[in-house]
């Protein structure tokens, strides 16, 4: 039987189309595509497409037993729209990932079958169900079972991403209102064995390389030191990669854990610093960056003194935010002292507690769905604000990246990385990445407003088929849904 996996494009490749020389650096592969497949038995016929690297032409490929989509929520529509295309053709549609595991019945009016959770469990059963054509509609998994998978079948994709992708922990126990990972991965941090994480790394191809786990180093005494041993494995196995990971600002807290990451090719790190406000913390349950006396720029410079960039993702649009908040966020971002400034709309999401509290208030604003997942991209305001309207959020939203991103204080930031040998040629195409952007930005400000007027949400039209894309910037990839 011929079995073809999906990862459906999303909304932000699409409209990063004929940025080409940025567009690989803003990718990275299905990872839960990859892991499925390696659990995949030999006696089907597998194929596994990215529609972020290439619209494929499906009419002219043998046609598939079953079709399996993944996606995030701003992925949802544009994976309907294939499992219509498909279930037309008699194939039945499976569709996992987060956006189905947190709007299962949405997604069960699109696709024959969903998988809730984390898949790994549950994909013999769905295969053999399949198979003998008792395929059920619901597949619920044990959010507390071990986490040990199979290496990802990385050979199932070409070899020219610029981005490898590897996954090495899972669950998270901070819990923060906008965030999902508890609510898909559950409270409890749980690792693979580092002989497995590393056996997997020396099967990607690629020479850069993302590691994906929602916070690699944890934020106990026990999940630091399994970081530690990681680190030494990787030093040990001497990969040659450089990579990138998502932290917590505690990484700086440890001098041995930075050493650890830098010898183990560390070129970035990737720091929720989410709010330079103590109540805009407070609002969000962001409770462990508001440690007393943390000082941010002390613990950004820390982890410089390593050679390792910081990427400061900081939220726009929390009710503790008024007028000037733009600038206050360019401003703590200079002051700290990050490489790359990544600044989000205040989206919620399905799944997240923000979603349930703005849904009771009446406050989500963008809702024909399943059309206007699309903008559910975190870079465009869905919801109302408490302090700011929708146009006076995107000024300060503009404000803030055209400070942040002026040419001048990009030459002093990349300056500085040339001056102190920590990773020039990241910091440049990171910041050159943001700045191609801005324009593009406004513009697409302008058609959501006036669509928001009329309405009218339409879905994007999608490239022509065959058509190789991807949008820019290389510290977008540190950034995108990590």
């Amino acid at each position: 039987m011929r079995l073809c996996l999906i990862n459906p494009l999303s909304p932000q490749v699409q409209t990063g189309v004929g940025q080409q020389w940025f567009n690989r650096y803003r990718i990275w592969k299905p990872l839960g595509l990859l892991s499925v497949a390696a659990l995949t038995p030999p006696d089907w016929q597998l194929t596994v497409l990215d529609e972020n690297h290439l619209i494929h032409d499906y009419a002219a490929m043998p046609r598939p037993d079953l079709v399996g989509i993944t996606g995030f929520s701003s992925q949802a529509a544009r994976a309907y729209e294939l499992a219509a295309r498909f279930r037309a053709m008699g194939v039945r549609v499976v569709m996992g990932g987060i956006h189905a595991s947190m709007c299962p019945q949405e997604a069960l009016d699109y696709v024959d079958s969903v998988v809730i959770g984390e898949a790994e469990g549950l994909w013999a059963t769905v295969l053999a169900d399949a198979q003998q054509g008792t395929l059920k509609k619901i597949y619920q998994a044990d959010a507390a079972l071990a986490f040990a998978p199979p290496p990802a079948r990385h050979d199932l994709l070409p070899a020219d991403y610029a981005f490898g992708a590897i996954q090495t922990t899972r669950g998270c126990p901070l819990n923060c209102t906008f965030c999902s990972v508890t609510a898909f991965n559950g409270a409890r941090y749980r690792h693979r064995p580092v002989a497995d994480v590393v056996q997997e790394m020396r099967l990607i191809r690629e020479k850069l390389m993302l590691i994906v786990d929602d916070n690699l180093i944890g934020t106990s005494a026990a999940h630091v030191s399994r970081a530690k041993e990681l680190f030494r494995a990787m030093i040990e196995a001497d990969l040659g990669k450089q990579w990138i990971a998502q932290v917590t600002v505690n990484i700086a807290d440890d001098d041995e854990l930075l050493r650890l990451a830098a010898q183990a090719g560390c070129a970035a790190v990737f720091i929720g610093f989410e709010s330079p406000s103590a109540a805009g913390l407070a609002e969000i349950g962001k409770k462990f960056n508001a440690i007393k006396g943390r000082d941010m720029r002390a613990s950004v410079r820390r982890i410089h003194r390593r050679g390792i960039l910081v990427v400061g993702s900081f939220i726009i649009g929390l009710d503790a935010d008024g007028p000037g908040v733009g600038r206050r966020v360019a401003d703590a971002a200079s002051s700290y002292g990050v490489d790359i400034l990544s600044a989000t709309y205040l989206t919620p999401l399905p799944g997240t507690r923000l979603w349930e509290t703005m849904q009771a208030a009446g406050r989500i604003d963008v809702r024909q769905f399943p059309q206007d997942w699309q903008y559910y991209t975190f870079t465009f305001p869905v919801s109302r604000f408490k302090q700011l309207s929708q146009a006076q959020i995107i000024y300060e939203m503009e404000a803030c990246d055209r400070r942040f991103y002026s040419p001048w204080r990009i030459m002093r930031r990349v300056g500085r990385s040339f001056w102190h040998f920590r990773r020039p040629i990241f910091a440049l195409v990171g910041n050159l990445g943001y700045r191609s952007r801005l324009s593009a930005n406004h513009q697409a400000y302008r058609q959501f407003v006036q669509r928001n007027a009329r309405g009218q949400f339409a879905t994007m039209s999608l490239p022509a088929v065959g058509a190789d894309i991807a949008p820019p910037g290389v510290g977008a990839a540190a950034i995108a849904e990590l």
